[in-house]
């Protein structure tokens, strides 16, 4: 069996060049956007603010409400539960859905101030391999209260959504490992309804419970 080998991440902003003053104007940008757009315009706060619970919302439904003050619409983008989601298509198609959906009422199209413009950005992702190697649940344990918040995201975040792997490394891992049940308890933990290092104690708990079995 392969040890599970921990990463980290570091991460490049690019700004993409494009801006949107109204509703119609970011539904058009997040239909075009690439994917990694998507993922860091639901999923920045998660890092910067991991001590924070709950998190603040997509950076849409905060433009919306702060920029265009259309707290209606606003609420709608942050109703977007993006852990239901498996894919940052799905993802992106919810959005795309909320704002034809409200476009469609009729309601008069608001522009922001000049200046305040929804600015679309990415994310380029680097991978880096950590020297942390778990070859059985209690090494796992062991290395996991050590590593960074950063590798916890990865694993956690990046591997589901962004790398669209349908699950976290961590019960892929489990379930490899013949444990099954508690890459099922580790799927079924919510990762954005609690800061990161909540998170982390969540999966520490449920991995010394499998291990003292």
């Amino acid at each position: 069996m392969q040890p599970f080998q921990f990463c980290a991440r570091l991460d490049q902003t690019l700004l993409l060049g494009i801006r949107a003053k109204n509703a119609v104007e970011l539904l058009a940008g997040i239909r075009h956007v690439p994917p990694s757009s998507i993922y860091h315009h639901t999923h920045r706060f998660l890092q910067r603010h991991h001590y924070l619970s709950p998190e603040p919302p997509n950076d849409f439904a905060y433009w919306m409400t702060s920029m265009i003050n259309d707290d209606a619409l606003g609420e709608q983008l942050a109703g977007v539960d993006i852990i239901q989601f498996q894919t940052i298509t799905e993802l992106r198609n919810a959005f795309i859905s909320v704002l034809e959906e409200y476009l469609h009422t009729g309601e008069r199209v608001r522009d922001c101030i000049r200046g305040e413009e929804f600015q679309f950005m990415a994310t380029r992702t680097f991978v880096i391999a950590t020297p942390h190697l778990a070859h059985s649940l209690q090494e796992f344990r062991e290395k996991l209260r050590t590593v960074s918040i950063k590798s916890l995201y990865y694993h956690m975040f990046d591997a589901r959504l962004r790398l669209a792997r349908g699950e976290n490394d961590f019960s892929r891992w489990f379930r490899d490992l013949g444990f099954p049940e508690l890459a099922d308890s580790v799927s079924r933990l919510d990762p954005y309804n609690c800061t990161l290092e909540g998170l982390r104690t969540d999966i520490l708990d449920l991995v010394e419970k499998y291990d003292t079995h």
